[in-house]
This record gives C-alpha cells, sequence and structure tokens, in this order.
C-alpha cells in the first residue's frame, strides 16, 4: 500500500516519542544543567584521537541538596566513624549538601562520642572524637570501567596549616571505602595471576577452580585505587629528596601485591632496579615521584595472609589559587587488553600532564591497570598521619590530638585549631567514554566484572552497624502538600510535562513536544488529583504514550478509511512477547527497590547453590 503523507507523519512522529522515551530512560546520568560545551570532549593523551561523550555528570546547581543514606539515587554521605589512616575525625552526613551551585564539604571543630574496635584486644569501648568532617561517594550507585573524570575544585583551609587531607578519588566497587570489613584481602588488588605467594591474601584469586558469587573461575578480582588528588598542607619549608614543597598535591596508583624486598625508604629515592619503571612526569607542572608514600603492609595472622600495598605516587606543587578559585583535575583511565597487558592511567592538572602509569609500568610485579568497576569519592579527612609533626617533638605524647586542651597543643600543627570550618567544594563532577569503544564499560557489576551478587552475599561487610542492607531505598515522593502548585491541580499534569520535556537533553525533539503541550486543549472538565500522587517521571512517561497513541491511531483511521475500497482484511502482525528495557539495564528484582544503572547480565543464584562466606582472619584494616 502506498504510504500517505499522514501516514508518514505519524510514524516521525512515533519514532520522535520513542527517541524521547529512550533518552528519559538513558539519559539519566547525565546532569541537565551540563553546558552544550561539556556533552563532549577530546582527549588530552597524544595519539588518542577518539570522540568521547559525556556518560555522567553533576553540577551540583540545584542548592539544599543533602546526600543522607536513601537521600539521593548518585551519591550517598556516609554517617559514622573512620577507622582507617590514623583518623582523627567522624564522617556526618550532615557536613556534605549543595549551596551556592558548589558541593560543600565542611569540616569543623564537633565532638563526637562513638563505640570503637581494639583490634588487640578484640572488644568494643568508649571513644571521642573532636573533629567532625565529610565523605560522599558513589557506591554501588554510578561506577565506570575506563574514560575521562574531571572535577573542578577549591581546595579547603589555609595551604600553610597542616592537617586536613582533602581527597577526590576512585575505589574498586567490591570495597567500601571505610568499611574495613569489605576492603582487607580486597584492596587494592589488581592482580590476575596464580601464584601460592599470594593465593591467601587475595580473597578472589585466580587459583580458584570454581567461580563464585556469579564470578568467572580463575579470574583475580580486587578493589584498586586512584587517587585524583590527595592534597597535602602545611609549612613552605624544604623537603628530603625532592624539589617539592607545601602545599603540594599527590596523583596516585594503588595496587597488590607489591614489593616485599628492598622497598623504598620513605623519605628518600628507590635504589636503581627496585622500583616500577616507565613512570611519566609532567614538565609543564614539574612533577617528581613522591618519596613519601610507597604504600602499606597489611598484617595478618597467620603471616600467609600478609600482604604488600603499593602506592606510585607523584606530587605536584600548589599554590594559594587552589584554595582560592576552581581547578580542574583530570584522570584518563584506558583499562588493559583481555589479557591484562597495555592500558594506562594520566592525571591532569589544569589541562597540563602531572603523571603517566602505563601497562609496561606493572611489570615488575605482574599487576595491571585496574579493569574493575569503580566509583567516585569526595571527602576531606584529618590525621596524625597528614601534616602533623613527624616525628613527634621530643617530650610529647602524640596522643591526644583535641582542641583547647594544653596537654594535647605540642603535637598538633601550628595554626591547627584555628583552620576550622572548612570548606571543600567540588564546583562539578565530569566522566566521558570513548564513542563505540568495547573496553569502556557504565556499571557496578557489568557481566565480565560481577559484584552484585558477592556484595548481597556478603552485605554485612559494606553495611553500618545495626542495618540489615547496606544502601537505603531512595526516597520518591512522600513532602507535605503546602498549596496547589505541589499537591496537584488542573495545570499540574500539563506543566510538569512542559518543563520535563524541555529539560531534555533533545532540543529540538523537546521543543515540538513543548510546543504540542502548550496549544493542546484544555478539556471542560479536567481530570484531577487531590489525594494521590505519582512521580513526574510516570507522568511523563504517560503523557508521552498517550500522545503517541492519538497520533497512532488517528494515522490508522484516516489510512483505513483511504484503503476499505481495496482492501477487504487487514492482517494484524502481533510483536512477539515479553518485558522490554530500552536502557538495557536489569529490570527492579523486589518492588519498591531503585535500579540505579545498567549492571550487565541479571544474574540469578542456582537454587542449589549456598552463599559461601570466605574465611577472614581479622575484620580490621590495618595500616602502619
Amino acid at each position: 500500500m502506498e504510504e500517505t503523507a499522514p501516514t508518514r507523519l505519524g510514524c516521525r512522529l512515533s519514532s520522535c516519542i520513542f527517541a524521547l522515551l529512550l533518552t528519559l530512560t538513558t539519559a539519566g546520568w547525565v546532569d541537565p544543567d551540563s553546558p552544550l560545551e561539556a556533552q563532549s570532549t577530546r582527549a588530552l593523551t597524544s595519539g588518542d584521537n577518539r570522540q568521547y561523550e559525556l556518560v555522567f555528570s553533576d553540577e551540583f546547581e540545584q542548592d539544599g541538596r543533602t546526600f543522607h543514606d536513601g537521600h539521593d539515587p548518585r551519591w550517598t554521605a556516609i554517617n559514622k566513624n573512620d577507622y582507617t589512616n590514623a583518623a582523627l575525625h567522624y564522617y556526618s552526613d550532615d557536613n556534605v549538601r549543595t549551596a551556592n551551585g558548589v558541593l560543600n564539604i565542611t569540616t569543623e571543630r564537633k565532638e563526637n562520642a562513638y563505640k570503637a574496635f581494639n583490634e588487640k584486644t578484640k572488644k568494643f569501648y568508649a571513644d571521642k572524637k573532636y573533629i567532625q568532617s565529610g565523605m560522599v561517594q558513589g557506591w554501588n550507585k554510578f561506577c565506570m570501567i575506563g574514560g575521562i573524570i574531571e572535577f573542578s575544585a577549591s581546595l579547603p583551609g589555609d595551604p600553610s596549616i597542616g592537617g586536613l587531607w582533602p581527597a577526590l578519588w576512585l575505589l574498586g566497587n567490591l570495597a567500601r571505602a571505610t568499611y574495613v570489613g569489605s576492603s582487607d584481602y580486597m584492596w587494592p588488588f589488581s592482580y590476575d595471576q596464580c601464584t601460592e605467594e599470594n593465593r591467601h591474601s587475595q580473597e578472589v584469586n585466580a587459583c580458584s577452580r570454581v567461580g563464585h558469587y556469579g564470578m568467572q573461575p580463575g579470574v583475580g578480582r580486587g578493589a584498586p585505587e586512584i587517587d585524583v588528588l590527595e592534597a597535602m598542607q602545611g609549612d613552605h619549608s624544604k623537603l628530603p629528596n625532592t624539589h617539592i614543597r607545601r602545599p603540594y598535591v599527590s596523583a596516585s596508583l594503588q595496587i597488590a601485591p607489591g614489593f616485599k624486598r628492598d622497598r623504598p625508604v620513605l623519605g628518600h629515592l628507590p635504589l636503581p632496579g627496585k622500583w616500577y619503571t616507565h613512570l611519566e612526569y609532567g614538565n609543564v607542572t614539574k612533577a617528581e615521584l613522591n618519596p613519601f608514600f610507597y604504600g602499606v603492609t597489611l598484617v595478618h595472622e597467620p603471616k600467609t595472609y600478609t600482604y604488600q600495598a603499593d602506592a606510585l605516587s607523584a606530587n605536584m606543587h600548589l599554590n594559594k589559587t587552589h584554595y582560592q578559585d576552581q581547578h580542574i583535575y583530570r584522570i584518563e583511565w584506558e583499562p588493559p587488553e583481555k589479557d591484562g597487558s597495555g592500558g594506562y592511567v594520566k592525571w591532569f592538572a589544569d589541562g597540563e600532564l602531572v603523571y603517566g602509569v602505563y601497562g609496561k609500568s606493572l611489570r615488575a610485579m605482574q599487576t595491571k591497570i585496574p579493569d574493575e568497576p569503580m566509583y567516585l569519592l569526595m571527602n576531606t579527612a584529618v590525621s596524625s598521619h597528614w601534616g602533623f609533626p613527624a616525628p613527634c617533638p621530643t617530650g610529647c605524647d602524640c596522643d591526644c590530638f583535641e582542641c583547647g586542651n594544653a596537654d594535647c597543643s605540642c603535637a598538633l600543627p601550628a595554626g591547627y585549631c584555628d583552620n576550622f570550618p572548612a570548606f571543600f567544594e567540588v564546583d562539578y563532577v565530569r566522566v566521558y567514554q570513548a564513542v563505540d569503544e568495547s573496553k569502556h564499560i557504565l556499571g557496578c557489576s557489568p557481566e565480565h566484572r560481577p559484584t552484585e551478587l558477592f556484595i548481597k552475599g556478603h552485605a554485612d561487610r559494606y553495611s553500618n552497624e545495626g542495618s540489615s542492607v547496606p544502601l537505603q531505598p531512595i526516597q520518591r515522593g512522600g513532602a507535605s502538600c503546602e498549596d496547589d502548585k505541589n499537591c496537584g491541580n488542573d495545570n499540574v499534569l500539563i506543566e510538569g510535562i512542559a518543563n520535563a520535556i524541555k529539560a531534555l537533553p533533545v532540543h529540538g525533539a523537546g521543543l515540538m513536544m513543548a510546543s504540542m503541550m502548550s496549544t493542546r486543549p484544555k478539556k471542560e472538565k479536567p481530570f484531577t488529583m487531590s489525594r494521590m500522587m505519582f512521580p513526574s517521571s510516570m507522568l511523563v512517561l504517560i503523557s508521552l504514550l498517550a500522545v503517541a497513541f492519538v497520533a497512532s491511531l488517528s494515522s490508522a483511521i484516516y489510512s483505513q478509511r483511504k484503503s476499505r475500497d481495496t482492501y477487504n482484511k487487514m492482517s494484524v502482525i502481533e510483536s512477539p512477547g515479553g518485558r522490554s528495557d530500552p536502557s538495557g539495564g536489569l529490570a527492579s528484582k523486589s518492588p519498591g527497590a531503585v535500579v540505579y544503572q545498567k549492571a550487565g547480565a541479571d544474574y540469578a543464584m542456582p537454587q542449589s547453590q549456598n552463599v559461601v562466606t570466605y574465611c577472614v582472619i581479622d575484620d580490621r584494616l590495618v595500616d602502619q
């Protein structure tokens, strides 16, 4: 049958509706406040001519956002003590919020009493901390493998006063930061070899002939760490064996297993042939090897469970503008090939190279550039190991760090107590991935690197004490009504749809649909809802489907009238049954559950397979 003009119009309209629906289901990670010029980028790495498209962004333009557990689909601000790295702070979810178009992480003097754990006696005891700060993390919400990650940030506090430890970083999804039970024997492994020396210390190792929790047998897994920046503040005095002075920023890749013998001495350069090679340092930024951090030894009993983590790190000097203005910090992360070779991580500051680590750099220990799904973190820590007097001054116990307590003053950096409150301000976070690049993947549990079942099988490792689940469901609605605008009046449906469509990144289609909505006649007795309220996304989908249905019905009626004298019967072709998921993601498996993102294959635990809990000798991370 010849295609008539109304039929073609109906088809084009249906295609447009489908495109809009697809946009709604797949563009949820891109903030509509991201400017047009940020929708794509080019790599700064020489020779990488691929086109990179924006796949995630948060511009933090909406003031008043909070990130308590269950408040936000992208981020979670933790509310717990930090047991790692000789931390002097308590993380509160009240210390992370948006204001004036930035994410603000506040560090302040505030007392917190909590239940601590003694590693030696294996008993809990009452303790206090006198600094309260914030950490926000995307754990098990948004993750990626490969791409370009870019932060715009202004660092907190006075750069000449030590003590603050602001950081922007990535961590493998199999470990949740500060939840030490999840990180031990997992952090920061990036290793896929079966060796007797490491099979006990790497929980998911390549020696296993059976794949548990949906994981592939014979594949080593872990939670490597990429530090986009860690800023060290303090006096400007000369430091040993480096031209870098405080304040400086460290860019690091942390992986395991590491060198166990002939390790570099802190504060000294490595001996020839005793450390990693093929490392690149920026000329413009004048970055140098970091001689003050080579990694940590994680001690366990028996000794076969002890393992070494290495830090491949470089330092770059900062100036006052890094604490007063926004500066751009970027990494370009190319995962390795399937055999573990190749790949790189490169760090940039304001468009200039800082540091580069390549696959060939890691040959000595047969580790590899990370290929795990990794999530983003932003925080300010305070640690007695970071910017505090070292070694401990003569006659000082250095076991007391309370401002206002005369017995503690000798252990504190000069001006430390006057450096609060301090504000770490992040203007935006943007993630790009190369178009049609199979190694660049979105998802916290992709098919070839699943994490979902392992996390479910060990939920207590990732959860707060007393909680049965690691993350609370995201809140949807439930706010009290104050006026017709937010309670649902005659114009709420049309106004909500128009506003939602105008916000779509597909500008041409958005304008067309907005125009259609603005000219749509009102009914004499409009349908109103005074008691029930639906999510705006559902209203948008229902309304767009209604428009598509009316257009298709009109087109069908017109076509039938034109052809009824020619055709006596019309065949009806039914499409195959089954649920459609335009985003390619997993469907929700439980009522009220929120699917945060595409996670690859939909794994299910076989009925005959029991959940296996691995033997854990110690459940705490030990940093020496």
